[in-house]
């Protein structure tokens, strides 16, 4: 398993048989300036979108009319993405689970919320969610754009991710401190890469923090286009 950053909240995942994009955004990503975007996208099989936020959404229809590969999101999301052009896979509901060749992708509840410009006003995509991803004898847990969640706990004992991709900037979700706090009580990850920091200045710039706090799990901070392999 490849687990490739491309800034952000952004993830090519290559697992299994596919070629999975996460909220792909790469025009305006200040992450992604300079970097091959034609690379960060080649061969995707499937694009998954956790909620409707600008940027986890600005470039999800192109890529999926250039890649030609589905998208599945929460039914409200899937259904307006599917709307604008992008090629249909799943619109389905929190709990669901959608089979993707050799791998299984399920929604999982986050807190946050989930909005896009349609008409030049915020109209709401219904809800904001995760993803567990089931491939290759790992389970990962791909948190979304999400604060300090309860749920977090029957996640963590029903699925037991072994791999977490966690936000944790702070500002508009958890900082270092609050992914540490629920690395520690709800999960037991082996492998965590934390996310949507780095961005721009009001977010957290390292996982620092999040390394010395976990001296049990191998924290790594990612670096873009660059794969970190499972």
């Amino acid at each position: 398993m490849n687990i490739i950053w491309l800034g952000h909240g952004s993830f090519r995942i290559e697992i299994g048989d596919q070629i999975l994009l996460v909220d792909p955004w790469l025009n305006g990503n200040p992450m992604m300036e300079g970097q091959d975007h034609e690379a960060a996208i080649a061969g995707a099989t499937h694009i998954l979108v956790t909620h409707g936020h600008f940027d986890h959404t600005t470039d999800i229809v192109e890529i999926s009319k250039k890649t030609g590969a589905p998208v599945s999101a929460l039914f409200e999301l899937g259904k307006h993405l599917h709307g604008l052009g992008a090629v249909e896979g799943h619109a389905f509901g929190k709990g669901g689970t959608i089979t993707l060749g050799n791998v299984a992708a399920t929604l999982v509840p986050a807190t946050h919320s989930s909005s896009m410009q349609v008409d030049g006003k915020n109209a709401y995509m219904g809800a904001e969610a995760g993803f567990i991803l089931r491939g290759e004898g790992h389970t990962v847990y791909i948190s979304g754009d999400t604060g300090i969640l309860a749920d977090m706990e029957w996640i963590g004992d029903y699925h037991k991710p072994d791999i977490g991709i966690l936000s944790a900037g702070g500002y508009f979700t958890m900082d270092m401190s609050g992914a540490a706090y629920v690395a520690k009580k709800y999960f037991d990850f082996k492998t965590l890469i934390p996310c949507h920091y780095r961005t721009f200045p009001l977010l957290e710039q390292s996982a620092e923090g999040l390394i010395r706090a976990l001296p049990d799990v191998d924290v790594i901070e990612p670096q873009v286009m660059q794969p970190i392999t499972i």
